[in-house]
């Protein structure tokens, strides 16, 4: 997808279009989407709101609505697979798909891939970028080169030429460390690391390293389209607009995030083994702590009661909180998990109670959105979940 998450806002905010808009905190958290006009001004991804604001004074900063790009990109991924079974969904936004046993009902993968992109921009005014070849990496290089809103086929007969061209940095598996070695080796494009002796080479960044990137050099990337991928943890996490001493409200942003990560879980049928929380403080700072739970789930107040255990056992040294995480870890399905409740739920109700609870909120979400119903602080030992509504 294309600034995918800048995209979904300018879909439903046309008024925007054109302007450099940045999806992100207002203030002081970080860049998670630009469009290309606020990329022509150097704002990138993971940048610091406060550089980005910055580089670009006149930008446009638009909060995160990630229930919304959520649900995006669950029906981006329904219409991949109305191609194929074979999708390897990498992210959010990205995945691969094998086309070889669909193309005699759908046609050459130009034509599979041109489908797809009118589709997406039908469905949701967002663009995508399609790159075509034998192999993922390949593929992955030439969607790169096609974005924005464009499509790349590279024939395999084209392959080496197309990978001689560009700089070693655009290997998968070099980063910035690898570049300065190959660098010292005097190896600095994709042609020069093909043309080095493997030995040479993996002594330079190590014997499966190096053997790895003379393989990709060359085009060889024997790695499949694997339809499996199972997400290994769900997080969130948010940065304060000011440093912030007050227990509440750090308690109130937990409780905010716990929410998030449930609803998160529930959505894909998941449950989690273990609760983690991240905390950073005033002078940058970052403390985590973990713990796996008695019983998996995917109840927001019970990750929020957990991860505020876990928050009060850290040692803030008097200082001023700047930004607190929850991630929900050791993923299950839940139809693959028994959840045993505790006595006390057994006995009452309550795990029962809270979860219907939660799932009324999911059901006013997804028919208001994701803004109109939030949980809000209720008794330690209630069996009930607060909750705020504004359908206005």
């Amino acid at each position: 997808m294309d600034a995918f998450f800048a995209a979904v806002e300018l879909a439903r905010r046309p008024e925007l279009v054109g302007r450099p808009v940045v999806v992100g905190g207002a203030q002081r958290g970080v860049v998670l989407a630009a469009t290309y006009e606020a990329r022509a001004f150097g704002i990138h991804s993971a940048m610091p709101m406060v550089t980005a604001r910055r580089l670009c004074p006149g930008a446009v900063v638009v909060p995160p609505d990630h229930r919304r790009y959520l649900e995006v990109s669950r029906s981006v991924m329904r219409a991949l697979h109305d191609v194929t079974a074979i999708v390897e969904q990498v992210s959010v936004d990205e995945a691969f798909l094998d086309v070889r046993g669909a193309r005699r009902r759908l046609g050459p993968p130009t034509a599979i891939g041109a489908a797809l992109r009118r589709r997406v921009h039908a469905e949701h005014g967002i663009t995508c970028s399609v790159g075509i070849a034998t192999t993922k990496f390949v593929a992955k290089l030439a969607s790169t080169h096609a974005k924005p809103d464009g499509m790349m086929l590279i024939p395999a007969a084209a392959t080496v030429p197309f990978l001689r061209e560009l700089p070693v940095g655009a290997l998968w598996g070099v980063g910035a460390s690898t570049e300065r070695r190959l660098a010292g080796r005097g190896i600095h494009t994709v042609a020069e690391l093909a043309d080095s002796d493997v030995v040479e080479l993996q002594g330079a960044v190590g014997r499966v390293n190096g053997a790895h990137l003379h393989d990709l050099a060359w085009g060889r990337d024997p790695r499949p389209v694997v339809p499996e991928r199972t997400e290994r943890s769900i997080g969130a996490e948010s940065t304060f607009e000011h440093d912030v001493r007050d227990p509440a409200d750090v308690d109130t942003r937990l409780l905010a995030l716990s929410d998030r990560c449930a609803g998160r879980l529930r959505a894909q049928g998941l449950v989690a083994r273990t609760v983690s929380v991240k905390v950073r403080t005033s002078d940058f700072r970052t403390v985590g702590r973990a713990r796996t739970l008695a019983a998996p789930t995917d109840v927001a107040r019970e990750i929020y009661l957990v991860a505020r255990e876990l928050l009060a056992g850290v040692d803030l040294r008097g200082l001023a909180v700047r930004l607190v995480g929850v991630r929900a870890e050791g993923l299950g399905r839940r139809a693959e998990v028994v959840v045993q409740p505790t006595l006390e739920e057994a006995v009452s109700g309550a795990g029962a109670t809270r979860r219907r609870a939660e799932e009324a909120v999911d059901a006013v979400r997804g028919r208001f959105g994701s803004r109109s119903i939030g949980l809000g602080p209720s008794p330690v030992h209630s069996t009930t979940t607060a909750a705020h509504v504004d359908l206005s």
